[in-house]
C-alpha cells in the first residue's frame, strides 16, 4: 500500500469570506490500475462509511460496487449516456456537457479521485491512477461540488483552493482549470512528463512547447487511439519534444503531469478544450516528492 502521511497548513476563505489557518494531518493513498486492485480497493473505501455516500461518476458498471452502494443507500451523479436504473438514490446529468468526474466523497472526510471509472475495463485493462484523501477540508470542496451538480446549483468558487501550496484542488469549468495547469507549466524548471490519454489542449500544448525550448526536458505518453487530427502528437513530434504512443491495447487513460519530480496534477481532466471550458472535471495538484516518485515510477513502466 503507498500512503503518504502530510501535516498540511490549509489556507482558504469561509462562507464568510474571512481568511482562516487550519493544520490537519492529511493521509493520501496512490494506486494504480490494473497493477492494483482498485476494484477492492475502492470497495473497501465506500464500505468504510458509517454516514454518507456521495459520488460524481462518468461511468460505472462494477457488480460489487454497485451492490454496495445501493446497500448503503448512496447518492450517485452520472452522465446521462451511462446511466441505469440503480436502485438507489441517481441523478444523470442530461446537459449537453459531459459529467466526466470520477470522485466519491465518504462521510465528508474522506474522497476518492483519479482518472479511474469504476468499470470492469478501468479497474482491469485501463491504465488509471486513483487517489485517497483523507482530509475534511479537501472532502469539503468534493461536497461543495457533488452539492453543485446533485442541486444543479449555479457554479461557485471552491471553499479552500490552496493548501499551504502542497495541494491545491479546481473544477472545471468555473475554476479554469486549464489556467492552473499553465501556470504550473510555467513555473517548471527541469522537467515535465506527462500521461495524457487525450491531448488537444493548443495553449496547454504551446506552453510545453515553450518550455521545451527553454531547455526543459518535456516527455510524455499519449493515449495511441486519441491522436488524431486534431491531437498535439504531431507538434510536440514536429518541435522536437520526445512523446510515444502507448502500448497497452486497450486505453492508458491517465491524465497526468509530473512537474520537477515534484508536483503532480491528476484528476479527471484531458487537457482538451471541451475539458477546459464544457465539462464538469476536477484536478488535483500535489507538491511532495514522495507522491511524484510514486508516480514517475508509473511514467517509466509506460515510457
Amino acid at each position: 500500500m503507498r500512503i503518504i502521511l502530510l501535516l498540511l497548513l490549509f489556507t482558504g476563505c469561509t462562507s464568510n469570506v474571512v481568511k482562516e489557518n487550519i493544520v490537519e494531518n492529511v493521509k493520501i493513498e496512490v494506486y494504480f490500475c490494473p497493477e492494483d486492485d482498485c476494484e477492492r480497493i475502492l470497495f473497501n473505501f465506500l464500505n468504510s462509511s458509517e454516514k454518507s455516500i456521495h459520488c460524481a461518476l462518468y461511468d460505472l458498471d462494477l457488480d460489487k460496487i454497485i451492490k454496495l452502494l445501493e446497500e448503503k443507500q448512496a447518492k450517485l451523479i452520472i452522465d446521462d449516456n451511462n446511466y441505469q436504473n440503480f436502485s438507489f438514490d441517481v441523478k444523470k446529468d442530461s446537459s449537453s456537457r459531459v459529467m466526466h468526474n470520477k470522485f466519491c466523497v465518504v462521510d465528508e472526510k474522506k474522497v476518492f479521485t483519479g482518472s479511474f471509472n469504476p468499470t470492469e475495463k478501468g479497474a482491469y485493462f485501463n491504465n488509471n491512477n486513483m487517489l485517497i484523501i483523507e482530509s475534511s477540508y479537501i472532502s469539503r470542496n468534493y461536497e461543495d461540488e457533488f452539492n453543485e451538480l446533485w442541486f444543479n446549483l449555479n457554479q461557485t468558487k471552491i471553499s479552500y483552493p490552496i493548501v499551504n501550496y502542497h495541494i491545491e484542488n479546481y473544477f472545471c469549468p468555473e475554476d479554469n482549470c486549464g489556467k492552473e495547469i499553465i501556470e504550473e507549466i510555467r513555473a517548471a524548471k527541469s522537467s515535465i512528463y506527462f500521461m495524457m490519454f487525450s491531448f488537444t489542449h493548443p495553449e496547454i500544448a504551446n506552453e510545453l512547447v515553450l518550455k521545451h525550448y527553454e531547455g526543459i526536458e518535456v516527455k510524455g505518453v499519449m493515449e495511441s487511439r486519441q491522436i488524431s487530427k486534431y491531437s498535439r502528437f504531431d507538434l510536440f513530434k514536429f518541435q522536437g519534444i520526445n512523446v510515444k504512443k502507448d502500448n497497452n491495447k486497450h486505453n492508458m487513460h491517465h491524465k497526468v503531469f509530473i512537474i520537477d519530480n515534484e508536483t503532480v496534477i491528476t484528476g479527471s481532466f484531458n487537457p482538451t478544450k471541451n475539458g477546459d471550458y464544457k465539462n464538469d472535471e476536477n484536478i488535483i495538484i500535489i507538491n511532495d516528492k514522495n507522491i511524484a516518485k510514486l508516480f514517475l515510477e508509473e511514467f517509466r513502466e509506460l515510457w
